[in-house]
């Protein structure tokens, strides 16, 4: 176009360069609808799983541990929904008319009891070098992608804001593993440990049945979620440090309970390996979930572009300057939980009840709830 050109000729690459930007735009837009869909297909993929992971259903997890044993009552146990009724603790009614079914009201003692547990939780795992946060309970659909959760879809367990790109979280593991999104941290920052707190909101969909009565499944609970980023070659490590925390945990409230290695056909898209913590519930009369602790490697680490860059230059680049800083790996992540507080406060219920109606209070919760050691029933 800048030589010397017939009027015919400039005219016709006129043209030429209107179809070529038009055609631009018509590829432009075929690229972003392709990578949208290469990732919706990339993201139906898991992660890998550990060589030591069992093959399998949720049948086929391993007993890693087994600590304590049942209670053992002389008198007629109650369930914690019975306990919760007669020491006027909770309103499944009122909140079932105010909010739906599933949700409840915490009253008097479980009030202090949840503030107690989550308090206690904080302070012994601060004790552990994490950093306690509060996170925002909100959080766009990307951010809920990228940490390997569905957030649409028939069984979504996700709520969706309605005519917005936000979602309502499940879980802290999601703003947590938002925090460091598409950055490069110094390999001295790590390990990053984080203990958050925050309330959860779940659309449970799916689950019925007697197992899932009373507090045991909701669709929002508080929870103490404990999260790290480390180095790829430490993961292994801090998944067994993860687990150690919570058994210590539960431990020091008495629990009976087991640990499991989850077999690959319970593990959740982000999860390379994960270890379950169930304890002995009395008026269930069997264990339920309490806790898990996953190591997620790099699966969310990649989709939300956090790496670090290790301090030691690359070898292989032996010119000074910039060129010899070594390249940026992805960072792995894990996550677990170190209070999940409805559960909880069955299992604490129904394994410290008394035969006169009352609850004791295990003791390293006292100091967090003004000194109460047991609940009684009210005077009427």
């Amino acid at each position: 176009m800048k030589g010397k050109l017939e009027p015919s000729e400039r005219q016709r690459l006129i043209e030429e360069g209107k179809n070529l930007k038009e055609g631009l735009a018509t590829l432009e837009e075929d690229l972003l609808k392709l990578t949208d869909e290469l990732q919706q297909e990339a993201q139906g993929i898991p992660n890998m799983t550990h060589p030591d992971v069992p093959i399998g259903g949720e049948d086929c997890s391993v007993i890693r541990k087994k600590v304590g044993s049942p209670p053992q009552f002389g008198f007629q146990i109650k369930d914690h929904l019975q306990l919760g009724k007669e020491l006027d603790l909770f309103d499944f009614d009122a909140a079932a008319e105010v909010s739906g079914s599933k949700f409840y009201y915490l009253k008097n003692e479980a009030v202090m009891l949840e503030m107690g547990l989550i308090n206690w939780t904080l302070s012994e795992v601060m004790k552990k070098g994490f950093i306690p946060l509060t996170t925002p309970e909100i959080v766009r659909s990307s951010v809920v992608e990228k940490c390997g959760f569905q957030p649409r879809g028939a069984n979504t367990q996700v709520y969706s804001i309605e005519g917005s790109d936000q979602c309502l979280i499940g879980t802290a593991e999601i703003p947590v593993g938002g925090i460091h999104m598409d950055s490069i941290l110094a390999e001295s920052l790590l390990p990053l440990k984080y203990a958050a707190f925050s309330h959860c909101f779940r659309t449970e969909a799916g689950a019925a049945g007697a197992a899932t009565r009373g507090l045991y499944r909701v669709h929002q609970f508080s929870k103490v979620e404990m999260f790290v980023l480390c180095r790829p070659e430490e993961s292994d490590l801090y998944h067994e440090e993860l687990i150690k925390i919570e058994e210590d945990l539960f431990s020091s409230l008495g629990l009976h309970y087991k640990t499991l290695d989850m077999a690959s056909g319970d593990l959740g898209a982000p999860a390379y390996r994960k270890f379950d913590v169930e304890a002995w519930m009395p008026g269930l009369e069997r264990f339920g979930e309490i806790s898990s602790a996953s190591n997620c490697t790099d699966y969310q680490s990649r989709r939300l572009g956090i790496r670090y860059r290790p301090s030691e230059p690359s070898s292989a680049s032996p010119k000074k300057g910039k060129a010899n800083l070594a390249p940026p790996r992805f960072v792995h992540t894990l996550n677990a939980t170190a209070c999940a507080v409805p559960r909880m406060i069955v299992c604490l219920l129904e394994n410290y009840q008394q035969e006169d109606g009352s609850v004791t209070i295990p003791e390293p919760l006292r100091p967090f709830m003004g000194g109460l050691e047991i609940i009684a029933p009210k005077s009427r």
